[in-house]
């Protein structure tokens, strides 16, 4: 090699090695993120909120759906059941939630997942506070999420 190949090599090495050693980092940017990845478990259970352990999937083909419900301050929903597994989380507000055959009732707040009921009349109810719901139901395409009851 030249001396001048030398020089540059060298030359090239030394502000690479400058550049290793400065902290280049960026400002830092609050983001509500850690620098690790997380997993919490807010919900896992064989059993919905009243207690009653859950039967097997129905049969066909499987289907997931996700619904966010917003239901307004003093709001009563109808009395409704549903054929399929699913579970709410309060996304914000909160709602209670009562069973029709003996008024059992359990409040939910925002934070919060409740294991719904299957094939067991109920309704929601809010209070001061409405609610948004994300809820996720697991059931099959010839099934209804809901069904009113009389």
């Amino acid at each position: 090699m030249t001396r001048k190949t030398n020089l540059t090599t060298a030359f090239l090495l030394s502000i690479f090695t400058v550049s290793l050693s400065c902290d280049n980092s960026s400002p830092t940017v609050e983001t509500g993120y850690s620098d690790k990845i997380e997993s919490v478990t807010i919900l896992k259970t064989t059993k919905s909120w009243d207690g009653t352990l859950y039967e097997k999937y129905p049969d066909g083909q499987p289907e997931i759906s996700v619904l966010k419900i917003s239901v307004p301050p003093h709001q009563a929903l109808a009395w409704h059941k549903h054929p399929v597994i699913n579970a709410a989380y309060v996304e914000k507000g909160e709602i209670e939630i009562e069973r029709k055959s003996d008024g059992k009732k359990q409040w939910i707040r925002q934070g919060q997942v409740l294991p719904e009921m299957v094939n067991v009349p109920h309704r929601g109810k809010t209070g001061e506070k409405g609610v948004t719901l994300i809820v996720f139901y697991s059931g099959s395409t010839d099934i209804p999420l809901s069904e009113p009851v009389n």
